[in-house]
């Protein structure tokens, strides 16, 4: 048995070692710059909303409408249908830089939406206090909205990082690389299932540590599970908003 598994990594080490790694740079690069696209469209989404702070119905339905086109589109499907844009953006269509734009692009409405829903959880007495004390537009959402939807943001960011993670899989299939490439190319095409089972179980731990260390963060900085801490209270959110003034 042992002969048997020394031999196997012996030979396919190498390969599952390579697609690991791509597979963890595509969600890593990816993951980064779709917050940085779907965080401040999650954020407009909520502020433009019917009872944001800056309601404006016209921005919020095209924004809306941006976003649900976006989640609509299958991930393979939208990956083909802009080839063109991305290698116009990275040069080429394949590999692991031409999966990390189509990535981007499938995954920033989806964390937009993840981004509104948990501001939505925010308490609106807080907010509607913080505009009483004349607070900015920026000052509500950096110092009310964001910090109290904390736990919520990092529970779905965990969400975000296994969705982009199974885009990974999908990619490997049409030349992206990773180990989704990996389990086609040897798993299917060349029927070595022991290395399909061995991808299969890779991508499986990722989801398991990325699931746990994020559930770890979450209860780390939610004073609310923790009984022996009394939740910051309005007035204690207002005194730092007013230390900003």
């Amino acid at each position: 048995m042992l002969n048997a598994i020394s031999a196997f990594f012996a030979e396919y080490g190498g390969i599952l070692l390579t697609g690991t790694r791509d597979t963890l740079l595509m969600v890593v690069i990816s993951t980064l710059f779709a917050y940085v696209l779907g965080l401040p469209l999650g954020v407009a989404l909520i502020v433009t909303g019917p009872h944001g702070i800056r309601p404006n119905k016209v921005v919020n339905q095209i924004l809306g409408w941006i976003v649900n086109i976006g989640r609509s589109i299958p991930f393979i499907i939208l990956m083909v249908a802009i080839m063109p844009f991305t290698k116009l953006v990275v040069g080429t269509k394949i590999g692991v830089r031409g999966a990390i734009v189509p990535l981007v692009v499938s995954a920033a409405p989806f964390i937009a939406r993840m981004v509104e829903t948990s501001l939505a959880e925010v308490d609106a007495g807080v907010v509607e206090a913080a505009q009483s004390m004349g607070a900015s537009t920026f000052q509500i959402i950096w110092k009310v909205y964001l910090p109290e939807a904390k736990p919520s943001l990092v529970l779905g960011g965990a969400i975000s990082i296994v969705t982009i993670l199974g885009y990974t899989a999908i990619a490997g299939t049409v030349g992206a690389g990773g180990l989704g490439d990996i389990a086609v190319r040897y798993g299917h095409q060349r029927f070595i299932t022991s290395v399909m089972w061995v991808t299969v179980v890779i991508l499986i731990v990722m989801v398991q540590v990325v699931q746990s260390l994020f559930n770890w963060l979450a209860k780390k900085i939610d004073k609310r599970l923790d009984t022996g801490t009394k939740k910051p209270g309005t007035f204690d959110l207002l005194s730092r908003l007013a230390h900003t003034k």
